[in-house]
């Protein structure tokens, strides 16, 4: 089943002394030493309001730069400044300093170049959120000395938004990859570069993970691709959010893939696990992933989390977290995530939610199933 890694990405212990967390309860506790002061670029969108709100539980000092176009309410004070990276705006960031800076939304490497620009050596740390879709190849499990994605096209500091919006999923990736080389170019022994994998939970708008729990609390004969042994990965944006924030505190250099959880988890582990979390008992009927190629049924956009775990995608789900989990990487149960989510869903507004954005409709997934079932019938009647 074709699948590319760039394109399906965007149709996507406790760490040293000191480290007061709760893992898997979503709650940071004050941290005891000196508060760090912390600039996040951005802020405003999935993961950077669970930046906010941890630091700030953690006594940090907190300081957002954006174009203020998605105002939030914030549980402590919050410092806000102007800045439209696109064009090169950064003057709100003349002659201050941080102890770190958090990079949540670039995309272009030109962004990355102007922060350095603008910040110089006033920050002691950048923290560059970066992408699994980084990686060259997709058939192999991969950690974070694997090859990257190479970028090819125009200059690619001289890129806008603008020009990249109609091959947003063929350039991601590489222009991900040249944006972590600028970061590394930028912030010289300085510089985090994190690669989450798919990012899910309360407020994700993208509905990649939100479909499952959504699907199962509906209830009856659910399609399920391949056979359930596929590997998943992703992580709660708050596990990440958290995460992040306790790197910035550690100081914590390096490259490092976040994805999870923290062991292998299945595509039938996942769905019972989401059950388990909302109060459901999926009932699941397994469709190999040849019928569904066949029927049109795309992994990841219309199945999503799940790719199949062999092949040109054999990789995709299996990228080594190790050098994450040693930094303090913690996950909140799979349960929790799924009734979270659901719970936050519920709470949109009608119409939000009678147009869930991934996955298949009530509709198709009837007929799939019913082309499924004629077919098993077929082969069965030509075996007897």
């Amino acid at each position: 089943m074709s699948l590319t890694r760039r394109s399906a990405i965007v149709n996507s212990t406790m760490a040293g002394a000191g480290l007061a967390f709760a893992p898997g309860l979503g709650r940071a506790t004050p941290r005891k030493g000196k508060p760090l002061k912390i600039l996040i670029l951005g802020g405003t969108g999935f993961i950077g309001p669970h930046q906010v709100d941890c630091a700030l539980a953690r006594g940090h000092e907190v300081t957002l730069l954006n174009r203020g176009r998605q105002p939030h309410t914030w549980p402590g004070p919050v410092e806000q400044l102007f800045g439209d990276r696109n064009t090169g705006n950064l003057a709100s960031l003349a002659g201050r300093s941080w102890d770190v800076c958090i990079d949540n939304p670039t995309t272009l490497p030109s962004w990355v170049r102007d922060a350095g620009a603008a910040l110089g050596d006033r920050v002691g740390q950048y923290i560059f959120i970066s992408t699994i879709s980084v990686y060259a190849r997709n058939d192999k499990a991969a950690d974070e000395s694997d090859a990257v994605v190479a970028y090819t096209g125009p200059d690619p500091m001289a890129l806008t938004l603008a020009d990249i919006k109609d091959r947003f999923g063929a350039v991601y990736g590489p222009l991900k990859a040249l944006s972590e080389k600028e970061a590394l170019k930028q912030f010289p022994g300085r510089a985090t570069i994190i690669r989450p994998g798919l990012i899910v939970g309360p407020g994700d708008e993208t509905d990649r993970f939100t479909y499952w729990p959504v699907r199962l609390a509906r209830g009856g004969e659910v399609l399920a691709p391949g056979d359930g042994t596929d590997p998943v990965q992703f992580i709660d944006a708050r596990d990440l959010a958290e995460w992040t924030i306790r790197m910035a505190e550690t100081r914590t250099m390096g490259t490092f893939n976040a994805d999870g959880p923290a062991r292998s988890l299945t595509m039938h582990e996942m769905l019972a696990g989401i059950g388990k979390g909302i109060g459901a008992s999926p009932h699941p009927t397994w469709v190999p992933a040849p019928f569904l190629e066949a029927q049109k049924v795309s992994p990841w956009s219309d199945m999503p989390v799940w790719v199949p775990g062999t092949g040109e995608t054999f990789g995709f789900a299996r990228r080594d977290i190790g050098r994450a989990l040693a930094a303090g990487l913690t996950f909140r149960p799979l349960a929790v995530t799924a009734a979270e989510t659901l719970a936050w869903f519920r709470s949109q507004p009608a119409d939000r939610q009678a147009a869930i954005k991934t996955g298949l409709s009530p509709d198709r997934e009837v007929a799939v199933l019913a082309a499924w079932r004629e077919a098993s019938a077929k082969r069965g009647q030509a075996g007897a």
